[in-house]
């Protein structure tokens, strides 16, 4: 390789100082994330399909939707209710906003990509994104929480789901969370 006029102290000289700055970032970016904290929260998830207030709606289906007991190719659209208690009076803390998808074609296993949105509290404004496998009919289910923004910058964790009801004629369902999460 030709020499293109460079000293070996110029080469040297700047290579210390790429790592310092490299250095100088990384410390900084230590000191702007703060100290790792775990949280954990409770709430219900109103998935109402049918009513006055509809927060779930189907976008798509395939042609052969109808023709597995599972939905298997539906897919639904949500701007669900997130509220400290399960009535639907209770006080809104967020929405669950997301798609599922009816992933399976012999189990009623749904594919969810949802983003917790918090709108009170000390969590307003923040984000959880959850991504993953919900099995419907098992009494508890684990989804990972793959990220989030504002207070729960780089959040990584699980949310435990548990039906508390559903309406087996209209498919509205009241679903209990517990998210335990590690953030920055």
């Amino acid at each position: 390789m030709a020499n293109q006029g460079y000293s070996a102290a110029t080469i040297a000289a700047a290579a210390v100082l790429l790592l310092a700055c490299l250095h100088i970032t990384e410390a900084q970016a230590k000191v702007k994330l703060g100290r790792e904290k775990t949280s954990h929260l409770h709430f219900y998830f109103h998935d109402l399909l049918e009513g006055k207030n509809v927060t779930a709606v189907q976008v798509a289906s395939a042609p052969t939707t109808d023709s597995y007991f599972t939905q298997f190719g539906m897919v639904r659209v949500m701007d669900d209710w997130l509220t400290e208690g399960p009535e639907a009076t209770s006080k809104m803390v967020g929405r669950a906003q997301g798609i599922y998808v009816s992933s399976s074609q012999e189990k009623f296993h749904l594919l969810m990509a949802s983003t917790f949105v918090f709108e009170s509290g000390k969590y307003n404004g923040s984000t959880l994104a959850m991504v993953g496998k919900n099995a419907v009919l098992e009494q508890v289910r684990e989804m990972p929480i793959v990220g989030g923004s504002g207070l729960f910058r780089l959040a990584r964790g699980y949310a435990l789901a548990h039906t508390h009801s559903i309406d087996l004629k209209t498919g509205n369902a009241v679903v209990e969370y517990n998210v335990t999460v590690l953030h920055y």
